[in-house]
């Protein structure tokens, strides 16, 4: 299932930032995406066991270089601060759909995001754009998990056309999500979430962003039955064209790829911490920056 929307909180300005500057290269609408990138690690696939559970992530995203399509840098000066705090429930039922177990969840991202260009600067605080979703998790094996999920991104962030910063994106978007897992307490841990995103209209500017495919992944060690340490990231990729007022724009779509460390702890008593830093590369017609991510897992 979907996390913290980081990535539209972060780059929901950048259509603003388009305009003021005379670039129209950004990828989908302001080069920004609804989904976050790189939000998820260790245990994505591994549904818990039926109940009621939380997740409360913190984030810290900047940036300060925009990339063309050609990887270059954009001359302008400009930079981008996102800080969130997302409170996620989880509920897993005792319901079996074939075969799999099914859940839940929402969650309700806060947001505190700023941006300057040249000589012009905003600030915004508040809610963004919530996630719905559904689930089925499957266990393989002891150490084999997988789920399937939908998830679709509600529009109730923040919006004006006008502002140079927006925390919401102003459509609505619906995920399918394909996960697994593989969990040894004694030694590799590997895991993958694949979403693809399918983008609605925004009837603010009458802009279609382009479908976008993307996952998060992370390896790495059990080095104890309480620390796994590793790597984790994402890979992005926009696979088809924008369209403003039915006309398809081309050349501008975007791509990414992100990794670094990444570390988890895990209490043995259902409740686990992880941290990473991520730094992206290899970036199109986007922003580049680098972020951290805090997650806290509990039973409630």
């Amino acid at each position: 299932m979907a996390m913290l929307p980081l990535n539209a909180l972060r780059f929901a300005c950048l259509s603003s930032l388009a305009l003021l500057t005379g670039q129209t290269a950004m990828a989908t609408e302001g080069g920004g995406s609804s989904s976050p990138m790189g939000s998820d690690q260790w245990a994505i696939g591994a549904m818990p066991p039926p109940g009621l559970y939380a997740q409360v992530f913190a984030s810290h995203y900047r940036a300060d270089s925009l990339r063309d399509n050609r990887g270059d840098k954009v001359p302008v000066d400009f930079s981008v601060t996102a800080d969130s705090v997302s409170p996620r429930l989880i509920w897993v039922t005792d319901q079996k759909v074939l075969g799999g177990a099914l859940a839940f969840h929402s969650i309700m991202p806060l947001v505190d995001m700023k941006i300057d260009l040249n000589s012009q600067s905003q600030n915004k605080r508040g809610l963004g754009d919530m996630f719905f979703g559904s689930a089925l998790g499957f266990h393989h094996s002891d150490k084999l998990h997988s789920l399937v999920a939908l998830d679709v991104i509600a529009p109730t962030g923040e919006y004006d056309r006008n502002d140079l910063t927006n925390i919401g994106r102003n459509y609505w978007v619906v995920e399918p999500v394909v996960a697994a897992s593989y969990i040894d307490p004694t030694g590799l841990n590997a895991d993958i979430k694949m979403m693809y995103d399918f983008n609605m209209e925004n009837r603010a500017t009458n802009y279609r962003s382009g479908q976008e495919f993307h996952f998060d992944y992370s390896v790495g060690w059990a080095v104890s039955p309480n620390w796994v340490v590793g790597v984790g990231g994402y890979f992005y990729r926009q696979t088809t064209d924008d369209r403003v007022d039915g006309e398809q724009l081309s050349d501008n779509k975007g791509r990414a790829f992100a990794i670094g460390p990444s570390i988890k702890y895990d209490s043995g008593k259902g409740w686990f911490l992880s941290a990473k830093w991520q730094q992206e590369s290899n970036v199109r017609n986007r922003a580049e920056g680098d972020a951290y991510w805090l997650k806290l897992v509990f039973p409630i």
